[in-house]
């Protein structure tokens, strides 16, 4: 009898597992295992990937769809401004919320000022992307600027600008938009760390004669650090998969293509370019990831 009940409890776990076993591979595992071999394909999910190079042309073999994601032109710009959003969109966004996050805390409307921060986290991508095609946009037939940064600059006697044509200035259009949607984001998360900070050793701060920046800067930020690395690597992996702001906006047109969007252009074309661009998108993520884990394990190592 006791034989028979220790078995079913070391199989009655596998079993309350199994339903979620089964969806996760029917739904993630079984997916990216098909993905990697069609990466391997030819654009029809055929033959191989070496079936398509051309005669007297570099070619990889079955890493022909590869050597398109790592050297063609349109993939190199992508993911240069994949590279740029990382760059900029990331510290300035995390910052933002940072600081949004801080003076909210002082002030005596702070739910307010932060439903008013946090209300484009409440609309989808896409519709951001439209209103701000429309924020964005410029008249050049000689009528009325209709857009509403134009409208501003003609009315101060300036020039309007083509914000989403304009190669100077249309990325950093796009991260605008970003950072208006994602700084709700950061400021909720980094404002419940900072909720969490214990009161006497602020006030114990202020007694020795700190200053608020003294007290931000030595007191603030490294106590809250593990959650601003947690927002700034979850923010890292939305940026390198980022896609309806671009599809909506610019198409990936005028030097502002990016990975995803890249990937989503070549899925009816090329399924074998376009899965091979999926698995790279999948390898960069990986690293962020692994430091994710790594991190949470030396927390609950140390608790």
């Amino acid at each position: 009898m006791v034989p028979t009940i220790m078995k079913q409890g070391r199989i009655a776990p596998f079993l309350y597992l199994l339903p979620a076993m089964a969806v996760i591979t029917i739904f993630i595992v079984y997916p990216m295992i098909e993905t990697v071999r069609l990466s391997f394909t030819n654009r029809y999910g055929t033959g191989t990937a070496a079936s398509s190079c051309l005669p007297g042309n570099p070619c990889w073999g079955i890493f022909e769809n590869y050597r398109y994601a790592l050297t063609n032109p349109e993939m190199l710009t992508a993911l240069r401004n994949n590279a740029l959003w990382l760059l900029l969109m990331v510290p300035v966004t995390v910052a933002l919320g940072l600081v949004v996050a801080i003076l909210a805390d002082r002030v005596r409307y702070e739910s307010l000022a932060k439903a008013v921060i946090f209300m484009p986290m409440a609309i989808s991508f896409i519709g951001a992307g439209i209103i701000w095609r429309f924020m964005y946009n410029i008249e050049s037939g000689g009528g009325a600027q209709t857009g509403l940064l134009n409208a501003i600059l003609v009315g101060l006697g300036l020039q309007p600008v083509a914000w989403l044509s304009n190669p100077a200035v249309n990325n950093l259009a796009l991260m605008a938009v970003g950072t208006w949607l994602w700084a709700g984001f950061c400021m909720t998360i980094l404002s419940a760390a900072i909720k969490g900070l214990s009161v006497e050793i602020i006030e114990a701060a202020h007694v020795d004669g700190a200053n608020g920046w003294q007290t931000f800067r030595n007191i603030t930020v490294p106590m809250i650090w593990p959650t601003i690395l947690v927002v700034t690597t979850t923010m890292v992996i939305n940026i390198l998969k980022i896609f309806d702001i671009v599809f909506v906006m610019t198409g990936g047109n005028f030097g502002t293509e990016v990975i995803a969007n890249r990937m989503f252009k070549l899925i009816v074309t090329d399924l074998g370019r376009s899965t091979a661009i999926a698995v790279l998108l999948v390898v960069l993520t990986i690293p962020v990831m692994y430091y994710n884990m790594r991190r949470f394990r030396e927390e609950e190592a140390m608790r």
